[in-house]
């Protein structure tokens, strides 16, 4: 007869000392993500460096950025095996036990939990496709349009204006001078929309520009780099006096706001600039 008993006793060992070991790997994980994020907010190469490689995952938590950063210095793109398939691309089997460690949600529940991730040098497969936005193409008119809609203020024209774009907080408007290449202007409009919204239409009584200047410029930045923009590096040079006396938390939350504004515009050009796919509707014929 078996001894169901030991059996039970066994399997509760064994799960208490897996959960142990979950709750520690977790605490480790945050515990460099909490030290990445203070490393970007208080050295301008790493901020730089930020700024890169959220361009190049737009869709990653500034969290996890600061993960991937500690973990492996040399990453640019990364994905989990998962979202490497769904591009098309698999693990090389010699990096397959080389991967980092990032936080996702759990396909059934908002729970996070920590999985590998890889960076596409260890990946094979198909190239990965990459948006580019050119003057005067369609493309760029459609950006440009779904990028002044977010523009928290009414939008007006000066064509004697000495920039391509400014938010003018006085008079609660976005002011555009035309003459200015596609490119950027984009780069313009982008930085000056993140400043309207910081503002929020006045709701947000401790606005202020100055203050606002890099977040604004890093979500200008992140979005020209996502559609292969040339635009140059904002101004890092005082991220660390900015941050200072911040607490881990708060840093991150600015960060967190950085990437959820241009993760959600970006989001929004992305699907209006790509064709959408007409699924073929079946003819049904009559059967005599």
């Amino acid at each position: 007869m078996a001894n169901l008993e030991q059996i039970v006793s066994q399997k509760t060992q064994s799960d208490t000392q897996w959960k142990l070991e979950r709750q520690v790997e977790r605490e480790t994980a945050s515990s460099m993500q909490d030290a990445g994020i203070t490393e970007i907010t208080s050295s301008p190469e790493a901020y730089a460096r930020y700024l890169d490689m959220q361009g190049n995952n737009p869709t990653y938590s500034a969290g996890n950025i600061a993960l991937v950063m500690v973990q492996d210095p040399e990453a640019t793109r990364f994905g989990t095996r998962d979202r490497w398939g769904t591009l098309g691309r698999s693990i090389v089997d010699t990096e397959a036990n080389k991967g980092v460690k990032i936080f996702a949600r759990t396909a059934f529940s908002k729970a996070t939990v920590l999985t590998d991730a890889y960076d596409i040098r260890q990946t094979q497969g198909r190239s990965v496709k990459e948006t580019q936005l050119q003057n005067g193409t369609k493309e760029m008119e459609e950006a440009l349009t779904t990028l002044l809609n977010y523009s928290a203020v009414p939008v007006t024209i000066d064509k004697e204006l000495d920039a391509p774009a400014l938010y003018d907080e006085a008079q609660m408007e976005l002011v555009i001078n035309p003459g200015y290449e596609d490119t950027v202007s984009f780069s313009a409009i982008a930085a000056e929309v993140a400043q309207s919204r910081f503002h929020a239409k006045g709701a947000n009584r401790n606005y202020d520009r100055e203050e606002c200047e890099l977040d604004a410029q890093s979500v200008s930045y992140i979005l020209c780099r996502r559609f292969g923009i040339d635009r140059e590096l904002p101004d890092v040079s005082g991220v660390a006096a900015l941050y200072e006396g911040w607490e881990s938390q708060e840093r991150r939350q600015a960060l967190d706001c950085v990437q959820d504004m241009s993760k959600q515009i970006g989001g929004s050009i992305e699907r209006d600039i790509t064709p959408q796919q007409r699924s073929r509707t079946p003819i049904h014929r009559t059967t005599r």
